[in-house]
C-alpha cells in the first residue's frame, strides 16, 4: 500500500545533536562521532550530520547496481552500506566506491541499514531482518516476520545492563524488539495496519507511526503501550524527537508536532500534498519534503513556515542538515543543497532519474542512491 535508535539515556532538551548525546551514541555503536550509521543518523531520528559542507559539491564516484535504489545509505568507518531493489546489499569503500562485499536477500531492499558495534542490521522485502558482519558480510543471524520490512531499524541499551535491542517494524502490522547479539525475540507490539517507517527512540520510549494513523508511544524495555496519539491520516515516514515532542508528516497533507507526555497535538502545518518524507529537526527548525514538490522549513516551536524551496518533482527524500545547510533529493532527478537560514538554493546536481532515497552525510562525503540504480558520492571540490 505504501513503501517506505538511541541508547536509553536522557536526550538534551535543546538540541538533538548535542555533544553529550553524540558521545553516548558513539560509545554504544563503537564508531566515529561523525559517522552516519542509520536512517537520520541517530536514534531520535533528527537527521543532523556532525560534518559541515561547502557551498558547492563535486562528484567523487559512482557505483552501479542492477535496479532502482530507494533505500538510504549508512556511512561508518570508511564504508558505505546500501541496499538496492536488485535484492542485494552492498558494502562500498567510501573513498573510491569500490565493492568490498555484497549479500543477497530474497527480495527488494528499501530499508535503511543500521550499523552498530561491527554488525549491520538490514530489513528486506522478503520479511527477514539480517544481521551481517560489517567487515565481511558474513551472516550472523536472521529473524523472520510475516511480511516485508520497509523501514530502518533502531537500537537501544536496556537500562542498567549490557543488553542491546534492535527495534523495527514490518508490514505484518508488528513492531519487533530483538536481542542484538542473537536475534531472539524480546517482545512484539501489534498494530492494525502496515508499519512503513523507522521507529524513533528517546527517554526510554519508542515512538512510531504507520498506516493506522496513530503515533504509538511504547516503553522501550517492555513494549507496553503508554499512549496512542491520533495523527488523522497514514504516517508513511518516520517521526523525529526533540525536547519531549514528536514531529511527523502524514498522508493527510499535514506536518504535525505532538507533545509526547501530554499526548496532544501542539501544531499542524498544512502542506499542498502528502508528506512521505521524514522531517529533520534542529534546535529551532523543522525541515521536511512534500509531494507538492516543495521542501519546507518551519519554526519548531510554532509550525510557522519560514521558507519553501520549489522543485520540479515530489520530495519523498528525507532531508539531512549539515551545519547551516540542508541536503535533499527530489523526484525531478536533482540533489539540492540549500541554505538552512534562507532556503536559497546553493548548488544542485542533475542525475536525471528520481531521487526518493535520503542522503547520508559523514566526513565531508554525501552519498545518495537514485532510481537509475546508481549510488552517487559527492564531496568538496578537489
Amino acid at each position: 500500500m505504501l513503501r517506505g535508535g538511541r541508547a536509553v539515556v536522557r536526550l538534551p532538551t535543546v538540541k538533538c545533536y548535542a555533544p553529550l548525546l553524540a558521545l553516548l551514541w558513539t560509545a554504544l555503536r563503537g564508531a566515529a562521532a561523525d559517522d552516519w550509521p542509520m536512517f537520520h543518523r541517530e536514534p531520535a531520528l533528527c537527521g543532523i550530520a556532525a560534518a559541515t559542507l561547502p557551498d558547492k559539491l563535486a562528484p567523487r564516484w559512482t557505483f552501479r547496481t542492477s535496479a532502482p535504489i530507494k533505500a538510504p545509505a549508512a556511512i561508518v568507518g570508511g564504508t558505505v552500506f546500501v541496499g538496492s531493489t536488485d535484492k542485494n546489499f552492498y558494502a562500498l569503500d567510501a573513498a573510491t566506491g569500490r565493492l568490498k562485499w555484497k549479500f543477497a536477500t530474497g527480495d527488494a531492499i528499501e530499508a535503511a541499514p543500521l550499523v552498530c558495534a561491527g554488525v549491520v542490521y538490514i530489513g528486506s522485502g522478503d520479511g527477514l531482518l539480517y544481521a551481517l558482519d560489517a567487515a565481511t558480510g558474513a551472516l550472523q543471524w536472521k529473524f523472520k516476520t510475516e511480511d516485508k520490512i520497509m523501514g530502518g531499524a533502531n537500537v537501544f541499551r536496556l537500562p542498567g545492563t549490557n543488553g542491546v535491542r534492535i527495534v523495527f517494524g514490518s508490514y505484518d502490522y508488528n513492531l519487533y524488539s530483538v536481542d542484538a547479539g542473537t536475534g531472539k525475540l524480546a517482545w512484539k507490539f501489534d498494530t492494525s495496519n502496515y508499519i512503513n517507517g523507522a521507529p524513533a527512540i528517546a527517554d526510554g520510549k519508542i515512538i512510531f507511526g504507520g498506516c493506522d494513523g496513530q503515533l504509538h508511544v511504547l516503553d522501550a524495555a517492555t513494549g507496553v503501550e503508554k499512549a496512542a496519539i491520533e495523527a488523522g491520516a497514514y504516517i508513511a515516514g518516520s517521526p523525529a524527537l526533540a525536547a519531549g515532542r514528536a514531529y511527523a508528516g502524514t498522508f493527510g497533507n499535514e506536518l504535525i508536532c505532538v507533545d509526547i507526555a501530554a499526548t496532544n497535538q501542539v501544531w499542524a502545518f498544512p502542506g499542498g500534498g502528502e508528506f512521505y518524507s521524514s522531517p529533520a529537526v534542529t534546535d529551532t527548525r523543522v525541515v521536511c519534503g512534500c509531494r507538492d514538490k516543495r521542501l519546507y522549513c518551519l519554526d519548531r516551536a510554532t509550525g510557522k513556515q519560514l521558507w519553501a524551496l520549489p522543485t520540479q518533482g515530489d520530495v519523498d527524500s528525507s532531508p539531512a542538515v549539515a551545519g547551516d545547510k540542508v541536503l535533499v533529493g527530489s523526484g525531478d532527478g536533482r540533489l539540492y543543497l540549500v541554505s538552512l537560514g534562507t532556503g536559497r538554493q546553493l548548488w544542485t546536481y542533475e542525475i536525471g532519474r528520481a531521487l526518493s532515497a535520503s542522503p547520508a552525510v559523514a566526513g565531508g562525503l554525501v552519498v545518495i542512491g537514485a532510481e537509475d540504480g546508481v549510488v552517487y558520492a559527492f564531496g568538496a571540490k578537489q
